[in-house]
C-alpha cells in the first residue's frame, strides 16, 4: 500500500471530462526513492500532454517534481490546468529557466571574415604576450647574474627535483619500450639485405640525434607543462597574483624565472637519460633478433654517432625545456579567477608545448642537417 506522500497519478473527472489528477508530495526527496522515478515516467506517459491537468490534490510540488511535469508537458503549460496560487509560482519559475535557447543563425560571409578577424587577432595577442614574457626573463637573467644572492634559488632546487628527478621513471620506460620496437622493425627490414651490422648506425642516430630528445620533452610538456600552467593558474584563483603585485613582487622573476632556469638545466639530463634508456632497448633487441652482442654494439656506437649529433642533440634539449617552461607560465599567467578558464589554459599549454617542439625539433633537423654526419 502507498503512502499518502507518495508521489502518484490517478484519472479523475474535471468538468465532464477525463483528466490527470496529480497527487502526493512532487519533491526531490520522494523522487530519490529506488525506482519511484521511472514509475512516474511510466505513468506520465499514460496521459497525454494536452489533456487536462488537476495539481490542487498535491500535497507538496517543488522545482524538481514541477520540471518532471514541465518536461513531459512539451516545455509549455496546457490549456487546460488547474492549480493553486503557490503551485503556479513555481511553474512560472521552471518556465522562465526552462525556456529553450534560442537558436543561432548561421553566420554568413560577413560573419566568417570577422570571426577569422577575431581569431588572428587573439592568435597575435597571444604572441604579442609570449614575446613579452621572453624579453622580460632576458631582463631577469640580467639581474639575476648581477646580484645572484637575491635569486629564487630555493624555488629553483625544488623545481629541479620535480622536473627533473620525479620524471626518470617514466622517460626510461617509454625511452627502452621505444628503443626495442625501433630495434625489432629495422632488424626486419636489415636482415633482408644481410646488412645486420648497420643496426647499431640506425639506432645511435634516430635515437642520440632526434628521437632521445624529442620524447623526453613531449613526456615532460605533458607533465611538468601542465604542472607549471596549472601552478600558476591556482594563484590566480585565489588571488595569490594579485597579493604578489600588491607587495611588489615580481611575477617573472619570482615565478618564471625558476621554472626556466629548471627546465633548461634538467631537460638536456632527461634527454640523456632518455636515450640511454632507448639505446640499452635497442640493444638488447638487437642481440635477441639479429644476435649482435652488446660488446659489439657498445664498440661500434661511437664510430656512427659524431660528436656534433651529441651537441646537438644536447642544444635542443636546452631550447624545448626553454620553450616548454615559457609557454607553461604564459598560460598561466593568462588564466582568468575560474575554475573553467583554468582547465583551459592548462590544455591549451600542453597541447601548444607539444606542437612547438616538433615544430622545433623539425626546424633544428632541417638547418643542421650537415651537422654529425
Amino acid at each position: 500500500m502507498q503512502e499518502p506522500s507518495t508521489p502518484r497519478l490517478e484519472t479523475s473527472a474535471s468538468g465532464g471530462a477525463q483528466a490527470a489528477q496529480v497527487l502526493g508530495q512532487w519533491t526531490a526527496a520522494q523522487f530519490a526513492r529506488p525506482g519511484l522515478l521511472d514509475k512516474l515516467r511510466a505513468a506520465l506517459a499514460r496521459f497525454d500532454a494536452g489533456a487536462a491537468w488537476d495539481l490542487r490534490g498535491a500535497e507538496q510540488l517543488d522545482h524538481v517534481g514541477a520540471q518532471l511535469l514541465w518536461d513531459h508537458w512539451g516545455r509549455r503549460r496546457p490549456q487546460r490546468l488547474e492549480v493553486l496560487p503557490a503551485q503556479s509560482a513555481v511553474l512560472e519559475r521552471v518556465e522562465q529557466f526552462s525556456s529553450e535557447l534560442p537558436r543561432r543563425p548561421p553566420l554568413g560571409w560577413r560573419g566568417r571574415y570577422l570571426a577569422l578577424g577575431e581569431g588572428v587577432l587573439s592568435a597575435a595577442m597571444q604572441l604579442r604576450e609570449f614575446v613579452r614574457l621572453t624579453g622580460q626573463l632576458a631582463i631577469n637573467t640580467l639581474r639575476l647574474a648581477r646580484a645572484p644572492q637575491e635569486g629564487p634559488w630555493r624555488d629553483f632546487s625544488g623545481h629541479l627535483y620535480h622536473i627533473g628527478a620525479t620524471a626518470l621513471p617514466i622517460t626510461a620506460l617509454v625511452g627502452f619500450l621505444i628503443g626495442v620496437v625501433l630495434a625489432y622493425l629495422t632488424a626486419k627490414q636489415l636482415r633482408q639485405f644481410g646488412a645486420d651490422a648497420y643496426i647499431v648506425n640506425i639506432l645511435g642516430v634516430a635515437l642520440i640525434r632526434e628521437l632521445g630528445p624529442m620524447l623526453a620533452a613531449i613526456l615532460v610538456a605533458g607533465r611538468s607543462g601542465s604542472s607549471i600552467t596549472a601552478q600558476i593558474g591556482v594563484m590566480r584563483v585565489t588571488d595569490e597574483l594579485d597579493a604578489m603585485s600588491v607587495m611588489g613582487i615580481s611575477h617573472s622573476f619570482r615565478l618564471v624565472l625558476p621554472r626556466a632556469m629548471a627546465l633548461a638545466i634538467a631537460m638536456p639530463l632527461v634527454s640523456v637519460w632518455t636515450t640511454l634508456c632507448a639505446l640499452a632497448g635497442g640493444m638488447l633487441a638487437a642481440d635477441i633478433s639479429l644476435g649482435i652482442t652488446p660488446t659489439y654494439f657498445l664498440r661500434a656506437l661511437p664510430e656512427a654517432v659524431q660528436v656534433g649529433s651529441l651537441i646537438l642533440a644536447t642544444s635542443k634539449s636546452v631550447v624545448f625545456g626553454l620553450l616548454i617552461a615559457l609557454i607553461g607560465c604564459h598560460y598561466g599567467l593568462q588564466v582568468e579567477p575560474n575554475t573553467q578558464s583554468l582547465g583551459r589554459g592548462t590544455t591549451a599549454s600542453v597541447v601548444t608545448a607539444i606542437t612547438v617542439v616538433i615544430l622545433v625539433d623539425a626546424l633544428f633537423a632541417i638547418a643542421f642537417q650537415d651537422v654529425g654526419f
